[in-house]
């Protein structure tokens, strides 16, 4: 693949992320922020310290929410591009569309889904402050070992493929990947900083939002990134109709 044709396929992903950005923004105004409100809404009736608030909620909760969304939507759109290039007809015999969205829903589960199955996202209110360092270390090294490990077995499925065929070597793979990631589940520590009185469906809810923003984000992304790679490798050939077609000077 030449230097161009990356570039443009870079330039389809930033677009595609932002595009996908405002579609996981919609879903976390609506689905996301209630449940942040009222988990505030907790900490602020159990907390008898009062910080000064820089950044009034309303600003948080509108333009600093869509700045960091739309923000992060371009910069894992050009990251996923630069990896889409790489994975292109290194996956099999499958087209631009369907690399796309094969890639991306493979990331969406050892990027965000393994990690958070073990570490989930928490609202505010949830979590001691003294050991916000040693739970997102915990979370990255969670998120990079599902990702090797997700390479890995890649890597393994492929090479099984010859000798017992696609479908054998894939249920290995996989096999092989929920063995590793439950090993890793159980010798990880267990980060439990829930309060004994926090509103349980306010947390489930604030989960599952976090998942459906993630879920929207990467799935409006491969759909979006797989339909403009799609017309860039494999361009439309200009019928003989057309070609010949010529325009007809208007009558004086």
């Amino acid at each position: 693949m030449n230097s161009a044709t990356v570039r443009n396929l870079l330039v389809r992903g930033m677009l595609a992320g932002l595009a996908a950005g405002v579609l996981a923004l919609v879903v976390a105004y609506f689905l996301g922020e209630p449940n942040v409100d009222k988990a505030i809404g907790f900490e602020d009736a159990h907390s008898h310290e009062h910080e000064m608030v820089i950044v009034s909620r309303s600003l948080q909760s509108t333009a600093g929410l869509a700045t960091g969304v739309l923000i992060y939507g371009v910069a894992f759109g050009g990251i996923a591009a630069l990896a889409y290039c790489f994975a292109l007809g290194r996956m099999g015999r499958f087209g631009p569309r369907a690399t796309a969205l094969l890639l991306s829903g493979s990331a969406l589960l050892a990027v965000y889904v393994v990690p958070f199955l073990k570490y989930p996202a928490n609202p505010p209110a949830v979590g001691n402050p003294d050991t916000i360092g040693r739970r997102t270390a915990l979370y990255f090294l969670m998120m990079l070992l599902s990702v090797l490990i997700a390479i890995a077995m890649t890597i393994l499925g492929k090479r099984l493929a010859p000798r017992l065929g696609t479908w054998w070597a894939t249920m290995i793979a996989v096999a092989a990947f929920a063995l590793v990631i439950g090993l890793a589940y159980a010798f990880l520590p267990v980060v439990n900083e829930v309060p004994k009185d926090f509103p349980a469906t306010v947390l489930w809810r604030f989960r599952l939002s976090a998942l459906a923003i993630q879920l929207t984000l990467w799935t409006a992304f491969g759909l979006l990134f797989g339909e403009l790679a799609e017309r860039l490798l494999n361009p439309k050939p200009v019928t003989g109709a057309a070609a010949g077609r010529r325009p007809v000077a208007a009558p004086n």
